[in-house]
């Protein structure tokens, strides 16, 4: 781990355990919580610090695949609930996104580009360029597999690229449906998983995975989630995963589809940025040149405004009294 990043992750394991008993117990006054467990590593962190926190009995662990999800993250969430020893429900949600229209919905914004595109094929949509070649608008373009294995992709106009969003944000606004009832029904909080990188930048869909009543891991860089996954003694297969958006059916990585660098780096140009280090200081931890992190900088700061109305909360139109408790 790179030296500005390094934490003493037994120690911070043990604050955010203390902290999550006193948010749950005192703040919220709940029983328990309930981990959706993707098969990641930032989820899985989140369930393991909810069982030092509350212990094995209070903790309910969700696994909701559906028809694009990879068979390898149903496999490393249930290996992860067992290890931990809680209980947890697995729940294939492709009935309830097929009512919703969500595959139709995807699909016909995808056949504008593509006709012949069908169940037999396969689709992501990723970032066109890089803000390290220069300073331009992002765009995106669909990238399909036939059924006779060619890989062929266009650009996205922006009326497609919003439908396939929209669609696909049925999947999280979908798994926060459940997980909330679950909350409800045994009197739990719902713990959600975003790290620092994802919270800040707003890689999250408003009303699905950015809904939470606590957040224990928000502050945390990703690097820094993977040394508490050390500390906490997650399996390998886990700690050593690939991390993906798992959300659409070709294997799609973060920094394809949102940021503009792999965690790693962009963890670095983050801290960097935060800590207003200079951007050839960042370089020379970055391997980048110093415009190409001066293109980060600015690529951050983008994000921040344009996903910024994803952290607000509902606007009133005009003020009324606090209520106290």
């Amino acid at each position: 781990m790179n030296t500005w990043l390094r934490i003493d992750a037994g120690g911070e394991t043990d604050r955010i355990s203390r902290r999550m008993r006193e948010v749950v117990g005192d703040t919220l006054r709940k029983k328990g919580v309930v981990v959706a467990v993707s098969g990641g590593i930032d989820s899985s962190v989140c369930a393991a610090l909810a069982v030092r926190a509350l212990g094995v009995s209070r903790v309910l662990g969700l696994i909701l695949p559906e028809a694009d999800s990879s068979p390898e993250s149903r496999v490393r969430g249930e290996m992860l609930c067992r290890h931990l020893g809680i209980r947890f429900e697995v729940t294939d949600i492709t009935p309830i996104l097929s009512a919703f229209g969500c595959y139709r919905w995807r699909d016909e914004a995808i056949r504008t580009l593509f006709p012949d595109f069908g169940p037999e094929w396969k689709s992501k949509i990723v970032i066109s360029g890089s803000p390290l070649e220069g300073d331009r608008m992002n765009t995106f373009k669909v990238v399909v597999r036939n059924p006779a294995g060619d890989l062929l992709e266009k650009r996205l106009p922006l009326e497609a690229y919003l439908q396939v969003v929209a669609a696909t944000n049925f999947k999280q606004r979908t798994r926060k449906t459940l997980e909330y009832f679950h909350a409800d029904r045994l009197n739990y909080a719902v713990v959600g998983t975003p790290n620092r990188l994802e919270y800040d930048q707003g890689f999250f869909v408003k009303n699905g995975d950015g809904a939470a009543d606590l957040k224990p891991i928000a502050h945390l860089y990703k690097t820094q989630v993977y040394a508490l996954a050390d500390a906490l003694g997650l399996p390998e297969e886990i700690r050593t995963a690939k991390p993906t958006t798992d959300t659409y059916s070709l294997e799609q990585g973060q920094d394809e589809f949102f940021f503009a660098l792999p965690y790693e780096k962009m963890d670095l140009a983050l801290f960097g940025l935060n800590q207003g280090y200079p951007s050839w200081q960042v370089a020379g931890e970055t391997g980048l040149t110093s415009e190409q992190v001066e293109r980060v900088y600015r690529d951050i700061r983008g994000k921040r405004r344009t996903t910024h109305p994803l952290h607000l909360k509902p606007v009133l139109m005009e003020s009324v009294p606090e209520i106290e408790p």
